[in-house]
């Protein structure tokens, strides 16, 4: 691989290529750094398993996904799309060179789906699972379906950061669990408590300010979303004068060019202070950023079967991504983590962040299974069960849409509905607004 330095990951890599060998499915555990997301792939394509076929790599986000197609492209000498290429909404660049291909975990499901054999791919690899969204446990009861009726060849692999191995080994069958150190540089922290009568926005504003002061490097301070972004930097565009200082919001719902222009280090002479939601507590890494500021919340969503809607609310993260968003600040060299919490709160945080399963709307979920011909979705293989309320929710909401019969089944107009990029009532609406 060109430009290719050491890595903590390299030490394990025969042991994971051995228990691939041996077993159709793996477990590995590398915390952030270790360099697992574009390591294993490349590591993988000459096993003789392989034969030719394609990996895929699963990620959680379009942002991740691009930039571990752009990383792996570069270690080969490469531009996306020659033997590494990407799969995303309004993004995909693959050709008949391609032999790993990234995806978005929601174009996996499309992709199995269409796919059930999984023709020409000769491994799956959930990256960042421990994120455990609903389309990651779908895609992997789909993964681990299809292994066991049409594909006991197609390796499984689960790679994880902060996430009970054991738990997810029990789940792919007593899998081999393979575990690497990570490498990080020590990270100072300090806690700046916060003054819950004040907005979230001034204390933010006030602890980044310090930190200017304080420290040199770029910042990456975690707000709950692009609500509290928008306003912090507007805030910030009035108060910070120092003009080597660059203000860059990071969430989901941006331009990709704008992800990308906050994503890439600072101009020489210049510093930046990056604005993000929890998109940026795993999978990328921005060059600079030597300065964590973490409010310690996050925005997820709650769905309320009893009514049928979705809202998000604001939560406080959990210890593991605490964690995570800590060891942003030693990935490149020493760090210093601002949190604007005390010390003793950190033990009231709850140990993971609850998967989307027990809390999302399942609709979506139900109707896919419908689709893959399975009318009740507890047959499949779950690492946390999807709660009856909420499946018995989504199937009055599936069956008064027309798109499942009253045995679970997929009707014509839930095919129909299955194949849009959208919720099932969105998708109902554009179906029958379009036979008009």
């Amino acid at each position: 691989m060109t430009g290719s330095a050491p890595l903590p990951i390299d030490a394990v890599l025969p042991a994971l290529k051995n228990a691939l060998v041996v077993r159709s499915e793996a477990v590995l555990v590398a915390p952030p750094g270790a360099g697992k997301t574009t390591r294993v792939p490349l590591a993988l394509l000459d096993q003789p398993w392989l034969a030719g076929r394609k990996i895929l790599v699963l990620e959680p986000r379009r942002l991740a996904a691009r930039g571990a197609a752009a990383y792996m492209a570069k270690l080969r000498g490469e531009s996306i799309g020659e033997t590494v290429g990407l799969r995303a909404r309004l993004d995909t660049r693959v050709s008949s060179r391609t032999r790993i291909e990234v995806v978005t975990e929601g174009v996996f499901t499309r992709l199995i789906l269409d796919d059930p054999a999984l023709e020409g791919i000769g491994a799956v690899l959930f990256d960042e699972f421990h994120e455990r969204s609903l389309d990651a446990d779908l895609g992997l009861a789909f993964a681990r379906d299809a292994q066991g009726g049409l594909r006991p060849d197609l390796r499984i692999l689960v790679m994880s950061a902060t996430l009970d191995g054991g738990r997810v080994a029990a789940l792919l069958g007593d899998a081999p669990v393979v575990e690497s150190s990570g490498r990080s540089f020590p990270v100072a922290t300090h806690y700046l408590g916060r003054d819950t009568a004040r907005r979230l926005e001034d204390d933010m504003v006030a602890a980044i300010e310090q930190a200017l002061r304080e420290e040199p490097g770029s910042i990456l301070a975690f707000l709950p979303g692009q609500g509290e972004i928008r306003r912090v930097a507007e805030r910030l565009g009035e108060r910070v004068r120092d003009p080597a200082v660059d203000i860059a919001p990071l969430f989901g719902a941006m331009d990709m060019r704008e992800q990308d222009a906050a994503v890439r280090p600072a101009a020489p002479g210049r510093r930046k202070v990056v604005l993000a939601t929890s998109i940026a507590e795993t999978s990328l890494t921005i060059e600079g950023v030597r300065v964590v500021i973490d409010c310690g919340l996050a925005r997820v969503p709650r769905f309320e079967p009893d009514i049928g809607v979705t809202r998000l609310e604001t939560v406080r993260v959990s210890r593991a991504a605490a964690d995570q968003r800590r060891g942003r600040a030693g990935r490149t060299e020493p760090g210093i983590c601002y949190r604007l919490w005390d010390e003793p709160q950190t033990l009231s945080l709850p140990s993971f962040g609850e998967p989307e399963i027990r809390a999302g709307d399942l609709t979506g979920l139900v109707l896919d299974c419908a689709a893959w011909g399975v009318t009740d979705p507890t047959r499949l293989g779950w690492l946390d069960p999807p709660p009856k309320a909420a499946l018995e929710a989504a199937r009055g909401e599936l069956e008064g849409l027309g798109a499942i019969d009253g045995g679970g089944r997929i009707t014509e107009l839930g095919r129909r509905l299955s194949a849009l990029p959208l919720p099932a009532r969105l998708a109902a609406m554009i179906v029958r607004a379009a036979s008009m």
